[in-house]
């Protein structure tokens, strides 16, 4: 035991010794003679940053209604056509768009998201179904429980299997590769599930919507419910964040038939804890969230981006001087932990029909 002390105290005081030196740089040697010189530096990387400036390409067929955008590892850009009824692809530089209509008419394909089989993933709002298109272009679609369930977030899970957030069954959905389908119960009836995403505790972690709620469902599918520090906040879109927290919108304005008061970005724990940060534009409703190539969170607005600091600092960029409706936004991470970020925040804007970008460096 005394041996450990006097190793502690020695380490101890070449810390202080370490610190003094880093922190005394114009102090001399107490040798003249000294010609050896240390330097003791830290290097921290710098993140990217944007300087705001829009690129965008123009959906090829008209009042298409691009929606939502998910970056596969090869650099192309998927998204969902909700008014065209098709999921469309293009290259990372506006080429090769191409459309791929689906086999159920009106289905509004919503949400995007890349499955650990390779494939492309997307929910349909209106067919109450799940639907998969190869990198060929090939779609399977699969049936959920019924045809009035309104599937609408989906994320990609630790499990490897694709999860459903079903907005008007009341239910969060599962789905593996092969196309097997389970569904789980919320404890609050009517909660409307709005989106989902995956933590990184390896759970899915959910808005309910009507009943201002942030529920956590684990893969055996064990659910947990936090309730929101106010009513009538409407928590909508849910990523996980760069710091370990959940990040999530509360809508503002008559969303689903219900009058909600939100306008803020919540911040979740993963034991349950919740800070709200007001949106300092005020009308209408943040839309998606996401991760950006800065690690900062990200949301959509009307003609804005936001950003999110981790201590809350908001900052709006304008991406276009008229009327716009960004909707999807996405630097790659589609709603998981963020491991893989390119350096463009993606974005849709369905009002102009364009899909773009902001540039990161």
């Amino acid at each position: 035991m005394r041996r450990d002390m006097k190793t502690l105290a020695r380490n101890f005081f070449l810390l202080l010794i370490i610190i003094n030196v880093a922190g005394c740089s114009d102090q001399h040697p107490s040798e003249p003679d000294n010609n050896v010189t240390e330097t003791l530096s830290i290097n921290i990387p710098s993140l990217p940053s944007t300087d705001g400036d829009v690129t965008d390409f123009t959906i090829h067929s008209d009042n298409s209604g691009p929606t939502t955008i998910s970056i596969t590892p090869d650099g192309m850009i998927w998204y969902t056509l909700a008014a065209g009824n098709a999921i469309g692809r293009m290259g990372p530089d506006g080429e090769d768009q191409t459309e791929f209509p689906l086999p159920t008419p009106d289905s509004s394909p919503r949400i995007i998201a890349l499955g650990s089989d390779g494939n492309i993933w997307f929910s349909e709002h209106n067919s109450g179904k799940m639907g998969r298109i190869t990198p060929n272009g090939e779609i399977t679609e699969f049936d959920l429980s019924s045809p009035d369930s309104q599937p609408r977030a989906i994320a990609l899970g630790s499990d490897g299997n694709i999860w459903i957030g079903m907005f008007a069954a009341n239910r969060i959905g599962r789905i593996t590769t092969d196309g097997v389908i389970t569904e789980f119960n919320i404890p609050t009836p009517d909660s409307g599930p709005r989106a989902l995403a995956a933590g990184p505790d390896g759970n899915i972690w959910f808005s309910e919507f009507k009943a201002g709620k942030i529920g956590r469902i684990t893969p055996d599918g064990e659910i947990t419910e936090f309730e929101l520090p106010r009513p009538q906040t409407g928590p909508g879109d849910i990523t996980a964040g760069a710091d370990g927290n959940m990040w999530f919108l509360e809508l503002n304005g008559n969303m689903d038939n219900t009058p909600v008061i939100g306008n803020r970005v919540g911040r979740i724990t993963m034991t349950g804890t919740i800070t709200e940060f007001e949106i300092p534009s005020e009308g209408s409703t943040p839309i998606n969230i996401a991760v950006g190539p800065d690690r900062n969170i990200w949301y959509s607005k009307n003609n804005t981006l936001g950003r999110v600091t981790p201590t809350g600092e908001i900052t709006e960029f304008p991406i276009a001087k008229g009327p716009a409706r960004a909707v999807g936004v996405s630097a790659g991470s589609d709603r998981q932990p963020p491991g893989r970020l390119t350096d463009r925040l993606w974005f849709t804007d369905p009002f102009n029909n364009r899909i773009g970008y902001l540039q990161f460096d």
